[in-house]
């Protein structure tokens, strides 16, 4: 029972899942380590469940559809900025979300990325919508 319970703790825990790949970013002279969400599985997972979020760095998801995509804050505990970026690389719009929530944020136009960063991160920086994102094509492709 004890090699059962052993099992399923190695498995299942988030130590356990596979990392997601890693890729710089460049956005208004300002670089970024991003995590890459590029399957529904980690898309779906996002950034759930984590306490805290180091400086530049955040995760970009990758749709495989261009669409008006939407995210929401449940399981999420860290305060995010979500940025909304189409196929060139542009910033669409940027949207803050509170943890916790089932506020939808979505794009406010069809989008391929969207990047989320700390809260204010974006606007710490003086970026905003229309500034283009470097190194976008470096991102596996979504699955």
């Amino acid at each position: 029972m004890k090699r059962l319970l052993l099992l399923f703790v190695l498995c299942f825990t988030p130590a356990a899942q596979a990392a997601m790949p890693q890729i710089e970013l460049t956005i208004h002279k300002q670089t970024l380590t991003a995590e890459v969400a590029g399957n529904d599985a980690d898309r779906m997972q996002g950034l759930m469940h984590r306490r805290m979020l180091p400086d530049n760095r955040g995760m970009l998801f990758v749709f495989p559809n261009v669409a008006l995509h939407g995210m929401w804050m449940m399981n999420t505990y860290v305060p995010l900025s979500v940025a909304f970026i189409d196929e060139a690389g542009t910033i669409i719009n940027i949207e803050d979300m509170q943890p916790h929530t089932r506020d939808a944020h979505s794009a406010k136009k069809p989008a391929r990325y969207a990047l989320e960063m700390n809260l204010g991160w974006f606007r710490k920086h003086g970026i905003k919508p229309g500034m283009k994102i470097e190194g976008l094509n470096r991102a596996p492709p979504p699955r």
